[in-house]
């Protein structure tokens, strides 16, 4: 079941857009406290977000810059709003697409559907996995931390997302190589232990603390 984020004041159309996501079989939310967008989009992980640009305290285009500092999830702007200006403004600002109000809310469907089957149809990962309070998007290759982007290289980056991929099961070493292997990072074995020590240091330098766990001898784990 996709999960969206309905970011809209109007309560009479908030509403209506709820019912009809919910009766075509999607897990929607509507943003209860406009001052922490962020906060809400954080903790709900949606896969879209319907945004509306006048809202109270911060316009939409402030929050679809913000969520594209911490995440690559397709975002529809609805407005009222919707001259050449504003539409150019929305894809500037990292918009996906524009829908004009007043909409039909089959149309509003049928695009979101639309978005959701380009977005993820092939996707064979979570776009995000939550590895002890910090998320790795493994869309764009980050892992996000309070809102700041831990830099990552490529081999830690795909050392980190094997084992978050498999949570709470022991991955070999031999296994986390061959995957390596596969995407072109031909590694060895004292390779491999120097790239998980340094990715561990920048993970503790950054408060996540004894995330990755040795099991001696078999290979590492992330709980």
């Amino acid at each position: 079941m996709y999960r969206i984020l309905i970011v809209e004041d109007d309560d009479v159309i908030s509403d209506a857009i709820l019912k009809s996501l919910i009766s075509w079989g999607f897990e929607a939310k509507p943003v209860s406290d406009f001052r922490n967008v962020l906060t809400e989009f954080k903790s709900f992980e949606p896969q879209l977000v319907l945004m509306d640009i006048s809202l109270p305290f911060f316009n939409g285009y402030h929050w679809c810059s913000e969520i594209r500092k911490i995440s690559s999830v397709p975002v529809i702007f609805i407005s009222s709003a919707a001259d050449n200006m504003n539409i150019i403004m929305a894809v500037n600002m990292g918009g996906d697409d524009f829908i004009a109000k007043p909409f039909d809310l089959d149309v509003l469907l049928a695009k979101v559907q639309a978005m959701i089957r380009r977005a993820y149809g092939f996707s064979k990962t979570s776009e995000a996995i939550d590895i002890g309070g910090a998320m790795l998007n493994t869309d764009d290759a980050t892992l996000i931390k309070d809102g700041q982007k831990i830099e990552l290289t490529k081999n830690e980056y795909r050392i980190l997302q094997v084992l978050a991929e498999n949570k709470g099961k022991v991955i070999s070493r031999e296994t986390i190589m061959t995957r390596l292997w596969e995407t072109d990072s031909f590694i060895d074995d004292n390779t491999l232990t120097v790239n998980v020590t340094r990715l561990r240091r920048k993970l503790l330098q950054n408060g996540l603390d004894d995330i990755i766990k040795t099991k001696k001898g078999i290979g590492y784990l992330v709980e």
